[in-house]
């Protein structure tokens, strides 16, 4: 069942197989044939299809042929019959980051842009991931990770007493798995955790409460159109309260700086930070990091994600854009290099 809800035409068939797509390591560039998965069933479903559209409407303008499919069962029974030239994977939550779907494309042999994988399992587990990065010398705040079984257990108050007395206020809980903010507190009096928790473990079994960091928070996006990974302008996330999932993806209740308000030496230490991160967890094509800047200048690793928004108000968009570069090209760029490697 495609995605689509706007009258874009789907992909054509394919002609007769006559080879495995890894016979053909170069196929045509003059005009790539993409389908762009978008949906799915996570609770960033809503996301996901705007990031799919927003990315298919600016790749068609730039000559590229596009369908928007969902995660379904008619995936693979599409990608057998009309067999495109690559996949992007927009999908948003578990299934599209957590490497399963990934995992899926390359069983049915089919070409996507994006980390591997391997690498996506990394990012997707965030403590993992910034034990993976403090490893490599990146500072990111203390935390620990607590499934949801510890707290019934040992029982609850005893196991947030604790978390108070050894991590001190305020303090962030998210799951530790799961993106757009869903399930994300800050908690500045003991008396919130409580609450913080229960909305956290409504997303995910395993919760990551870890010390608040103050300072400047910023996104800095990757992206390797060719020539390796290059790093895009950083954007400054200003909003009141928590950048929470309505923060991000509703306009009005936050204010974005691309680039962002860093001096030069802070700037330079993000930029490196989003590399170093990109190239420990072993990501490729997008990436986008997300870093708190305190007051000395030192960037704190939060987390990474292999498949950022795409949506208008989405960070990597605004980054690109913050470049210079357009939109469409740069996409096609990067499906013309994920053809090529």
């Amino acid at each position: 069942m495609t995605a689509e809800q706007d009258g874009a035409p789907a992909l054509a068939p394919a002609a007769p197989r006559t080879a495995s797509p890894e016979a053909s390591p170069n196929p045509g560039l003059g005009s790539p044939r993409v389908v762009v998965l978008a949906g799915g069933l996570s609770h960033e479903r809503d996301v996901s299809l705007r990031s799919g559209r927003r990315v298919a409407e600016e790749l068609r303008g730039v000559g590229v042929e596009v369908a928007v499919h969902d995660l379904d069962a008619d995936l693979l029974p599409l990608l057998d019959q009309v067999r495109p030239d690559l996949v992007w994977p927009l999908l948003h939550g578990s299934t599209g980051e957590d490497g399963s779907v990934r995992d899926l494309l390359e069983l049915a042999g089919v070409r996507y842009v994006g980390t591997d994988p391997r690498g996506s399992r990394l990012a997707w587990d965030k403590p993992i991931a910034k034990t993976m990065v403090a490893r490599a010398g990146i500072a990111t705040p203390e935390f620990v990770a607590l499934p949801h079984s510890l707290f019934r257990e040992i029982g609850a108050t005893r196991v947030m007493d604790a978390l108070v007395r050894r991590l001190g206020l305020p303090l962030v809980v998210k799951p530790a798995r799961g993106g757009s903010a869903l399930g994300v507190s800050l908690v500045t009096r003991p008396e919130d955790l409580p609450r913080a928790m229960v909305e956290c473990f409504s997303y995910g079994d395993v919760a990551l409460v870890e010390r608040a960091v103050l300072g400047t928070e910023v996104a800095v996006s990757i992206v390797d159109d060719g020539d390796g990974p290059r790093v895009l302008p950083a954007v400054e996330i200003v909003t009141e309260g928590s950048y929470d999932y309505d923060a991000r993806y509703n306009a009005g209740r936050t204010e974005y700086f691309a680039p962002a308000r860093l001096d030069p030496a802070a700037a330079a230490a993000v930029a490196r930070t989003a590399l170093t991160v990109h190239e420990v967890l072993g990501l490729r094509h997008v990436s986008r990091t997300d870093l708190i800047v305190d007051d000395a200048g030192t960037p704190h690793f939060l987390e990474v994600n292999v498949a950022p928004g795409m949506t208008e108000t989405s960070l990597l968009p605004q980054a690109i854009i913050a470049e210079g570069a357009e939109l469409g090209t740069l996409y096609r760029a990067i499906v013309e290099n994920a053809l090529r490697n």
